[in-house]
């Protein structure tokens, strides 16, 4: 009981001083086994521009971050990628790398706990950020992105450019088999792994909580109330969706949980990759945070439009990258399959550099 009242405080405590990163997650499976992964990246306190897109090449050298600087871990990259980024940094919420493997991270806070770092293992230390890009750029499947996780450690570095936090975050890997992994760090380095619950995930508190809560919600249903006699009185259901009702529907992390976990649980059956993306997209709608709903008026950033700035959705089977974003809700793509990552520069795409939304005037000529 004192264990859950923590939790409970904790995540209200994480709702205050974290208003604003509240991602959410999901995955979606066609019918002719293609596999989707789709999130939203919220962020309101100031313009990250998780908006830019940065490709990078086969063989690359990366050197990790370790509070002394980059001397961590060397390694030479097997497969190019391509990632969402944020505040000008080489890793972002999330990545797709050429064969198909999803990496995204997801706020963590008061949970995800780094190592203490040990200048004497400074070859195998590397940042959160370092992580990323080492599974995006090193494995082609979860399976062996997982059997090496035992290979790094992941310690606190400061970066001035996050507001010198240590950004805590937790990992969803997918890869088009459909094989995926919640990776969470904590305890000082303590790795946990989970297998996603119907492929949700949102923010804190840790994994296993979330699992846990889903037991409050099992009477939600898609199918309606029954109708019921009290005495000469019949009452009815008012309308569709009634088996619903009591489905939270604020923006803290569990409740987004729950939900997610409600609409992917009941999504329409989806014929191939192309359906599914567009599904993804209608659900992760029910998502997106208007700016002033989770920042108090006399906080609100002004140099974006929305809480919730980007929507991406990976189509893992053909590799194919897509998003929208705040500023243009047009859906953009990014076929890896098109790139050669052999010769191509390292280099970022910005297609929001006019910051307009595309409107298509239709008006019937006179």
């Amino acid at each position: 009981m004192l264990r859950t009242f923590v939790l409970f405080i904790a995540v209200l405590t994480s709702a205050v001083l974290n208003p604003a990163r509240a991602c959410t997650g999901i995955t979606l499976t066609a019918k002719n086994g293609a596999v989707v992964v789709a999130r939203t990246v919220e962020w309101a306190l100031s313009d990250a521009q998780h908006n830019k897109i940065l490709v990078v090449p086969r063989d690359k050298q990366f050197i990790a971050q370790t509070p002394e600087g980059n001397n961590g871990k060397k390694w030479t990259g097997k497969y190019g990628f391509v990632s969402l980024t944020a505040y000008d940094q080489s890793y972002g919420p999330d990545g797709l790398n050429e064969e198909g493997l999803y990496v995204g991270v997801y706020y963590l806070p008061g949970y995800a706990d780094y190592a203490t770092y040990n200048p004497h293992k400074a070859a195998e230390s590397m940042s959160v950020g370092d992580l990323m890009q080492w599974l995006l750029s090193s494995f082609k499947n979860v399976d062996d992105a997982i059997a090496n996780l035992k290979n790094v450690t992941v310690v606190k570095v400061e970066n001035k450019d996050f507001g010198g936090a240590d950004l805590p975050f937790h990992f969803k890997l997918v890869d088009p088999s459909g094989k995926s992994k919640i990776v969470e760090i904590v305890n000082n380095g303590e790795v946990k792994i989970y297998d996603p619950y119907l492929g949700v995930i949102t923010n804190s508190p840790t994994y296993d909580w979330h699992i846990i809560n889903q037991s409050n919600y099992l009477n939600l249903s898609t199918y309606p109330g029954k109708n019921k006699s009290f005495g000469k009185y019949d009452v009815n259901p008012l309308g569709g969706g009634s088996g619903l009702i009591g489905m939270p529907g604020d923006f803290t992390p569990p409740s987004r949980f729950v939900r997610a976990a409600v609409y992917t649980a009941t999504c329409r059956p989806l014929a191939n990759a192309l359906d599914a993306v567009n599904e993804s997209f209608r659900i992760l709608d029910n998502f997106n945070i208007p700016l002033g709903a989770q920042v108090p008026h006399e906080k609100l950033s002004s140099d974006i439009v929305s809480a919730t700035q980007v929507t991406s959705s990976s189509d893992l089977s053909n590799k194919v990258y897509y998003y929208h974003t705040m500023w243009n809700r047009q859906i953009r793509k990014i076929e890896l399959n098109n790139i050669d990552f052999s010769s191509i520069k390292e280099q970022v795409i910005d297609d929001d550099a006019n910051k307009t939304n595309a409107v298509k005037d239709v008006t019937p000529a006179r």
